[in-house]
């Protein structure tokens, strides 16, 4: 990606030095870091894995409130810091286009904390094992930048663009909040069994891929020199490395659809690829479709 021209966000949060793409659950965030561990501990030792995802939830809901003062004086000008000002920027206008072109109305931009170690956030305590995430209670995406280093080195998906993927699918959870779409999956999750919440959870992650490729194309659109050669299979990668089944398939040498709740590696890079291809939030719509 060619950011050098690009604004930065002034929406930026640094808490460093006092976290998944995760998905709502009960007012807090569960992200991929603690399904991973849940995995493990089912396989290992015949934990059943919700009760490690439930465990993480009270742990988050009684943790002391702790966080690290935001950060005084000028922004941090390290590299990665810079980066994340840059991409959100992007998509700050980016979306404010959208919103303005598909609905008529300007996009209230979302806050981004970026944080080491554990945070404080309106859905429970934060932490780096979580992932990065989107907190609708207080409309922030939160990341520890760290998980970059996981994302390359762990999962194979490294690349500048594969890490403004990771921010673009956060701030598609935050369009889905706007447009009142995580309200109505919550009070639909409500009244479902376990597993009829995971399939549910499973298509509000695929629209937040699918919103960050709609990201992705109008950027592009706008700014020709933004997107490089190659980029768009590094996001694709990013999008497979952290597919329920491929991370199923690690931890416990076995796969559990019912325990799905982000998609496969499949799916993630199809709906990611349908917003890239359209540039057309309309085609997002993951709920309605037959076959995901």
């Amino acid at each position: 990606m060619r950011l050098d021209d690009e604004a930065e966000s002034q929406n930026v949060e640094d808490r460093r030095g006092g976290g998944g793409g995760g998905f709502r659950m009960g007012g807090g965030s569960i992200g991929i870091g603690t399904i991973v561990v849940a995995l493990a501990a089912s396989y290992f030792f015949g934990i059943n894995p919700m009760t490690i995802i439930n465990g993480a939830q009270v742990l988050q809901q009684s943790a002391p409130q702790q966080q690290a003062a935001p950060q005084n004086g000028p922004p941090a000008q390290d590299a990665g810091a810079v980066f994340v000002r840059r991409v959100l920027g992007n998509t700050e206008r980016t979306w404010q286009h959208i919103f303005r072109a598909q609905f008529n109305q300007d996009y209230p931009a979302p806050k981004l904390v970026m944080f080491s170690g554990g945070t404080q956030t309106a859905c429970g305590v934060g932490q780096t094992a979580m992932g990065p995430f989107y907190c609708p209670n207080d409309r922030k995406v939160y990341i520890d930048l760290s998980f970059y280093r996981e994302l390359r080195d762990r999962f194979g998906a490294g690349g500048d663009f594969a890490q403004a993927y990771v921010i673009a699918h956060e701030v598609g959870h935050h369009v889905q909040n706007v447009l009142g779409i995580m309200d109505k999956v919550d009070q639909a999750r409500s009244r479902m069994s376990r597993e009829q919440a995971n399939a549910l959870s499973v298509r509000v992650e695929l629209q937040a891929n699918c919103f960050a490729g709609v990201w992705a194309a109008v950027a592009q659109r706008d700014n020709a020199k933004l997107i490089e050669p190659g980029d768009f299979e590094q996001g694709l990668n990013a999008a497979a490395a952290i597919g329920d089944d491929r991370l199923q398939q690690q931890s416990q040498g076995r796969v559990v659809p019912e325990a799905f709740t982000h998609g496969t590696s499949a799916q993630r890079q199809r709906w990611l690829r349908r917003g890239l291809s359209t540039g057309d939030v309309r085609q997002c719509d993951t709920f309605s479709a037959q076959s995901l």
